[in-house]
């Protein structure tokens, strides 16, 4: 299992458009539903600043967002978008409660 933080900030002029391509990528995982992905996204109040959570329970740790087309089309234009850019984070969990839907905490 494989869990990771993205966080960046988007320019203020481009909030707006980057939170419908992350609602577009979640459009498309609920009609794909694959099995081995928990993702979050959540941002700010400054409504900037984005966090991605994702947990990727597959056995070779491939991520499964790589399949998604609208991920494809998010990630395309983020660096123009950004203010901050994406800088991710391995995450090793300590302990959870009701968090990653049907698992149990570390």
């Amino acid at each position: 299992m494989k869990r990771t933080m993205v966080r960046y900030r988007v320019k203020p002029g481009e909030a707006a458009r980057n939170e419908e391509l992350v609602r577009r990528v979640y459009e498309e995982l609920g009609r794909t539903a694959p099995e081995d992905l928990r993702y979050a996204t959540f941002v700010s109040e400054d409504g900037v600043s984005f966090v991605h959570l994702a947990s990727i329970e597959t056995g070779d740790g491939r991520s499964p967002l790589s399949d998604v087309a609208a991920f494809r089309a998010f990630r395309e234009g983020i660096g123009d978008r950004c203010e901050e850019p994406p800088a991710a984070t391995g995450l090793r969990e300590v302990g959870s409660y009701g968090f990653w839907a049907g698992a149990t905490g570390a």
